[in-house]
Formats: structure tokens, sequence, C-alpha cells
């Protein structure tokens, strides 16, 4: 029997020995036992609802990593097949990619997962019987606080920590991929159109990776197209951002509209630059939160704003799983029988608006409308205010 004290304790029986002593002293043994089960019944339900969040969650993580990567692997497949890169190159490149997705997924698989959850809940009426059993609302939604305090710490190490080391890690692998890569996948004799809007021609290749009479017709600029010649050349990268051609001695005719142009060069350099996302070769990914703190204050104007918006989003996406902890569980409710669909469609809606309300006020803030706090913090300051007066609302009824 637990420590919990039955009132039959409190008082001495006429005569412990009687046969209606030990029946009293049965029958309250029997209720201290019930009131043993019922404490532990919600430790068994939080536990089955913290799997439950779990397992949608990490179903729900690796679903949208998918999609996100999904766009990036069409475009490594086209940018590395030009370099001659191996699927062990583009697998390794894409698990380095998944820290700074997650960054982004983990907010909106959370929330997934608490809809998805809470609303097969009440769609088979689990809400209700929990509620009528008197289990109140703030009970009921203790697995997603624990649940949503652990997506919070991940996600503030991923964005943190992890994110930076990965795109730094990521460059360095870009880098060493188009180093080695890049010189086998250029045969001499043939004509080469990997690179997008570019046709390279090499007359011999020699063993150190030396290029040899090389013909090269650059359309990038479809108003002002160039052909360049050059008696030999090679292939370097500059940071992992682009591949080079250090041409020697040769000549460059540009046509435009008012006639051509030729010019003779000792030593030139063409660039073709390397893309594989909208952010991860740039340098301000890799920076960890304090180094962003003092490029801040070495910039200035527009790339000040840039770095300072860069810093607050480190602590605003992982700070949003702490404001959808609270508004999961009552948007579930919301949802009604539409069971998962509802939470599904409310929660494409919820993030839709989060990040409209993102895009404006950082452009805002671009535009030096408000102050960069202003234009990092808004949407999540609205957001915490509205899920606080939703979750008050439900959990008063």
């Amino acid at each position: 029997m637990s420590g919990l004290r039955c009132a039959f304790f409190a008082t001495k029986p006429r005569n412990s020995s009687t046969p209606r002593g030990a029946k009293a002293s049965k029958k309250h043994c029997n209720y201290c036992k019930i009131q043993d089960i019922v404490k532990i019944v919600p430790y068994t339900i939080h536990r089955s609802v913290l799997w439950e969040l779990f397992s949608a969650f990490v179903l729900g993580l690796l679903t949208f990593n998918f999609i996100l990567i999904t766009e990036k692997v069409l475009r490594l497949t086209k940018v590395f097949a030009s370099v001659g890169a191996s699927m062990t190159d583009m697998v390794k490149i894409l698990l380095l990619l998944q820290p700074q997705i997650t960054v982004l997924t983990a907010p909106i698989a959370f929330l997934m997962a608490v809809l998805l959850t809470y609303g097969r809940m009440g769609a088979d009426s689990e809400l209700i019987i929990m509620r009528t059993s008197g289990m109140s609302f703030r009970k009921i939604c203790a697995p997603v606080f624990m649940f949503g305090l652990g997506c919070f710490v991940l996600a503030l190490i991923m964005s943190i920590y992890v994110a930076p080391l990965g795109a730094k890690r990521l460059r360095e692998t870009v880098s060493g991929i188009i180093m080695s890569r890049a010189p086998l996948a250029i045969e001499e004799g043939i004509f080469n159109t990997s690179f997008k809007g570019v046709v390279l021609y090499v007359n011999k290749k020699t063993k150190d990776g030396e290029l040899k009479d090389i013909f090269i017709y650059d359309d990038r600029r479809s108003e002002e197209p160039a052909v360049l010649l050059a008696k030999s050349g090679r292939i370097e990268t500059q940071g992992g951002m682009s591949i080079s051609f250090d041409l020697h001695n040769g000549r460059i005719h540009m046509a435009g509209k008012n006639g051509t142009t030729e010019l003779s060069f000792g030593r030139y350099l063409l660039s073709f630059p390397i893309t594989i996302s909208d952010s991860p070769l740039r340098t301000l990914p890799e920076l960890t939160p304090m180094t962003l703190w003092q490029k801040a204050y070495q910039e200035t104007g527009k790339e000040r704003t840039r770095v300072l918006l860069e810093l607050h989003r480190r602590f605003s996406l992982p700070f949003l799983c702490l404001i959808l902890m609270v508004m999961g569980p009552p948007l579930s409710l919301m949802a009604g029988k539409g069971g998962k669909l509802g939470g599904l469609a409310i929660g494409i809606a919820v993030f839709a608006l989060y990040y409209v309300g993102v895009v404006y006020t950082e452009g805002l803030t671009m535009a030096d409308k408000i102050p960069h706090w202003a234009g990092a913090w808004t949407p999540a300051i609205v957001f915490s205010l509205a899920s606080l007066m939703i979750f008050k609302k439900v959990s008063s009824r």
C-alpha cells in the first residue's frame, strides 16, 4: 500500500479483533487501492500520448525534410553531374543540409504531431472522456508541454551549434568535390555543355590537370555573348562557391549591339557559380550567434540589418516550438470531428499566416521602416498572445 492515508486509520475501531473491524479494514484498504489507481491513470495516459506524439513528430519531420530536400536533389543532380560527382558525394551533401532544414521543419512537425494526436483523440471522444472523468485541460496538455520543451531544446541546439557547423562542413565538402571531380569531368577533344550557357572544348589535357588549347563560348549574357581562346589553363575553386578557369595567353571576342570587341590577356579568370540552395554556401549560415553579433557591429547599412535578422532568426525559430505547444491542443479541439484532416488543414493555415507575417515584417526591416528586433519578433509576439488567449478560453470551459 502506498503512503496515501485512509480516513479509517484516523479513528480507532471499537474492537480491532472483531470480524466487523476486519471487514472495515478490508473495505478501506480497497478504497486506498482505488485512489492509487486514480493517481496512476494520468501517468499511463501521458506516457501513451507522449509515445504517439513522438511517433507523429518523427514521421512529420522525415516527411517535411523529404519535401524540402526534393528540390535540392534535382538541383544537386544538375550541378554536380557537370563535375562528375558520385552518388556518395551527393548523399554526403544531402546529410550536411539536414541540420539547416531541421531548424525549419521541427516546429511544423511538432505542431502537426500535436494536431494529429489530439485530433485523433477528439474524434474518438477520448478527450471528452478525460474531461468528464475529472482531468483538467492543463493536465491533459501536460504531454504536449513536456514534448514541446524537448523540441525547443532540439531546435535551439540545431540553430546555434549544429547548423553552423553543418554549413561550414558543407562548403568544405563542396569545395573538395569540385577540386577532385571537376578536372575529371572535362575530356579532351569533346565539346562539354555541362555548365549552363557555356560550351567548353579542350584540345589536350595533361596528367597533372593542365588544359591546352581551350575554346569557350559563353552565352550567359545573351545580349553580349563572348568567345574565349586560350593556350592553357587550369580549373580552380573559390571557397567552394564557384568553379573557376584560370586561363593564360588568350583572346576574348565579344559581340554587342554596337559591334564587336576583341581583347587580349595574359591571364583571365572565368567563374561559374555553384548554387545548391538559397543560402547554404553563403557566409552567414556558418557563423555562430556570438560571431554574428560581432559581425553586425562591423557592418553598416542593409548588410548590418541582414546580419541582425539572421541573429534573431537563430532564436525566433526555436521559440516557435514554445508558442505551438500552447496553441496546438486548443487548435486540435477547434478541428472537432474533422480529426486528422481537420488538424492538418489548421496546421497548414497557421504556418502560412506565420510565414507571411515573417516575410512582411522582415521586408519592412530591410526597407528601414521598423527596427530589426521588431521585424524579427513581431510575428512571434502576436502568435504568443493569440495562443495564450486561445488556451485560456478553452481551459476555462
